[in-house]
């Protein structure tokens, strides 16, 4: 630890503490937490937030707080993308200080409901050389503006933090291998030796009924045999489901499934996926997070709005379009006057637009909404 961070034995101690803490996670999501505490903790600050950064490294993907309560958040609206003044370390990733943030030329001010913030010290975090996020920190609790000292404390911090995440991350990978091995393994077990035995078993019953005289216990066998048929397409079933689950849940195909099932739910029926073309290979890690959020957003407008009992969805790729549509035998737009002004399709349209692409959203020839949404391909 390199002396001229701080001369305070408190500090130093302080410091000491928060490196440890952040250390002691080992799940992502909770690391992410506990280095946005450790941070307003160490330095005295009101609020704090960290901000991961998309594979493209030009924007916001995650934005985690300390200081604003739930329903705050909520009445603030969308979370910061990396514009203005937090972009500022997204485009040039070197810690700055501010008196007052709003004073600053790329400030684009708060939105509606945001608390009052003036004092800011910002900071990124590099994993292996590479940009992973921002540490945002605003309002000293003493009044004061952030110091020399504080901007120091911070890029020693920066520093275990991005330990720790890179630490959180390979034991992440680790767990996914490792189930994904014995799903592997069990699913093998099940092709290789349940059927084949169900089978074998299945093959001896109808040997033995050709030559029992008894038509009642022809009858018996007959209805056994259908059981083992019966078990025998649910063991396939969940090989199949073993299967999928032991692909990466990160590819467009594995979300796209399991937002589906996730939606079954607050549907009150499960929604019919296809899925045409070469969707894994040609989309990248952030048209996915867009795709897949826009996805969420047009199942949950059929939740809300259409009073449907069915949706089918057309996950599909070509040479030039990768994209979605929904479809639902719903009320249609007509019937849903918010479907179209919402909050939520604006994002979608947004989304679309930032990729280059489009989003539509009309009423459908055979009844209820047509959604499309899809961008080019890179």
């Amino acid at each position: 630890m390199d002396e001229a961070t701080t001369k305070d034995p408190a500090k130093l101690d302080a410091l000491l503490n928060s490196v440890l803490a952040v250390g002691s996670d080992l799940e992502l999501a909770s690391v992410l937490e506990r280095i946005v505490k450790e941070a307003t903790s160490l330095v005295g600050s009101k609020y704090g937030a960290l901000g991961v950064l998309t594979a493209r490294k030009d924007k916001l993907a995650n934005f985690i707080t300390v200081g604003i309560d739930e329903k705050e958040v909520e009445s603030i609206g969308d979370l910061p993308s990396g514009k203005g003044v937090l972009g500022l370390l997204i485009s040039d990733p070197q810690p700055i200080r501010l008196t007052d943030i709003s004073h600053h030329e790329r400030s684009v001010g708060f939105p509606d409901n945001h608390p009052i913030m003036k004092s800011f010290l910002g900071v990124p975090i590099r994993i292996r050389g590479e940009a992973y996020g921002n540490l945002y920190l605003c309002e000293k609790l003493d009044g004061e503006e952030f110091t020399e000292e504080d901007e120091s404390l911070m890029v020693v911090l920066a520093t275990a933090a991005a330990i720790a995440i890179d630490n959180a991350r390979l034991l992440m990978r680790v767990r996914e291998l490792t189930l994904a091995e014995d799903r592997e393994r069990i699913a093998r077990d099940l092709h290789d030796t349940v059927i084949q035995r169900l089978f074998a078993v299945g093959l001896s019953l109808q040997s033995v009924a050709k030559r029992i005289d008894s038509l009642e216990i022809q009858d018996r066998i007959r209805h056994e045999i259908d059981h083992l048929d019966e078990t025998i397409r649910q063991v396939r079933a969940t090989i199949f489901d073993l299967d999928m689950n032991s692909s990466d849940g990160s590819s467009l195909r594995a979300q796209f499934l399991g937002i589906s099932k996730e939606a079954e739910r607050s549907l009150g029926f499960k929604p019919q996926l296809s899925i045409e073309g070469p969707v894994d290979s040609v989309s990248s890690p952030e048209m996915i997070s867009d795709m897949t959020s826009a996805f969420r957003e047009a199942l949950s407008n059929v939740a809300k709005h259409a009073a449907a009992t069915e949706v089918t969805v057309r996950l599909f790729a070509d040479a030039k379009w990768i994209g979605f549509e929904t479809l639902d035998n719903g009320v249609g737009i007509g019937g849903t006057p918010t479907i179209t002004g919402g909050r939520g399709v604006h994002n979608m349209h947004d989304r679309a637009r930032t990729l280059g692409g489009k989003c539509e959203v009309a009423s459908s020839t055979s009844g209820g909404t047509l959604v499309t949404w899809q961008v080019p391909v890179e």
